[in-house]
């Protein structure tokens, strides 16, 4: 029986680290890819650039992953920008592990931009009805998701190795230094409401506030990520994938406001940015960390409040159908509250919050 190899890459990242985690719990030989080593035990971890071509097929030389997941991307000005890199960046990927031929299954994890469309136009113009479903085609849009998984089809198709491509919507899992991290700057902006009195104002638009959504318990995106690379069902397919559960803003903000102790400041419609809320708030935050012995006292380090006005922001409903990898056999569930819950519970205890 040919012995499972996977490579992670982006293994520091929230998707990374579950997907590394979960790997490792099922003994399978796990590396991970990324340019500052990724504290896990049993992870063998690999320096490499994915922009620096010739570094990184050195790096790789002596690979042989039967098994690849893509969890990273790179942030760029613009969205051209964000195409060039992010392709650029799965190509020189693939390219180094060719000479190898061992990859079975790769394995690329993108999200629900793929239905609302790049930063540069995020929940504008023309989109497709909710909920979101794999069959609906891609906005007639330049998206660097479409680049990423445009140049996976080509090195499959050319080298032989199924796939699978995973669409998560806004992930909960911990990890410092991510650029989309709702989860813990929803604790960091809690933890600054509770230590200073301010109000725990909901940040984002009515139509959040009132609407249905859902989100993506890491966890849960790596389970599906293990279930698609191992069972022949999945192989080429696309796949959403959140908790399996629905809720509205307006009962989940009381549910986080009460895990810390605080009441939830009533709605009135008005969108108040946490971009701008907490625009201040580094040397409140270092104060915190100082007067309770955190180990991050870098508030950039832990909070994006940028990609959280994203989501929290816009003007629609979103909901994701999950019924395809429901019909071919995954039936994994996470409740969206206890997914927060189990976030908030890990950081006090990794002391990243008090």
């Amino acid at each position: 029986m040919m012995t499972q190899n996977a490579l992670v890459v982006g293994a520091t990242g929230i998707a990374g680290s579950a997907i590394v985690r979960l790997l490792l719990d099922q003994a399978w030989d796990v590396a991970g890819l990324s340019r500052s080593p990724a504290a896990q035990d049993g992870l063998r971890h690999i320096a490499g650039d994915l922009l620096d071509a010739a570094q990184l097929s050195n790096a790789l030389k002596d690979a042989a992953p039967t098994h690849l997941f893509i969890t990273t991307w790179s942030r760029q000005a613009t969205e051209a920008e964000n195409i060039r890199v992010n392709a650029a960046m799965v190509r020189n990927l693939l390219d180094a592990l060719r000479p190898a031929g061992s990859l079975c299954h790769v394995a690329l994890v993108t999200g629900l931009k793929h239905y609302l469309g790049p930063f540069e136009a995020y929940g504008k113009g023309k989109l497709p009805d909710t909920p979101f479903r794999e069959t609906q085609g891609r906005l007639d849009i330049e998206n660097f998701y479409y680049a990423q998984e445009d140049e996976v089809f080509a090195a499959a198709a050319r080298d032989g190795f199924g796939w699978s491509v995973h669409r998560p919507h806004t992930i909960i899992g911990k990890a410092v230094g991510n650029a989309m991290n709702m989860g813990t700057t929803l604790a960091a902006y809690a933890t600054i409401c509770r230590e200073t009195g301010r109000p725990f104002v909901f940040p984002g638009s009515a139509a959040q506030w009132s609407g249905l959504t859902d989100m993506t318990d890491a966890r849960q995106l790596a389970a599906q990520m293990l279930w698609a690379a191992t069972t022949d069902a999945a192989r080429n397919e696309a796949f959403n994938i959140v908790n399996g559960d629905v809720f509205r803003w307006s009962w989940m903000w009381g549910r986080i406001a009460e895990w810390f102790g605080i009441e939830a400041a009533p709605f009135d419609g008005i969108v108040r940015p946490l971009e701008t809320q907490m625009s201040g708030d580094a040397a409140i935050w270092k104060q915190i960390a100082e007067r309770h012995g955190l180990v991050e006292p870098d508030l950039n380090r832990l909070a994006s409040p940028w990609h959280t006005d994203a989501d929290l922001g816009r003007p629609i409903e979103v909901v994701t159908d999950m019924s395809k990898s429901r019909r071919l056999g995954f039936i994994h569930y996470h409740a969206t509250d206890e997914a927060f819950f189990d976030l908030f519970a890990r950081l006090r205890q990794d002391r990243l919050i008090p």
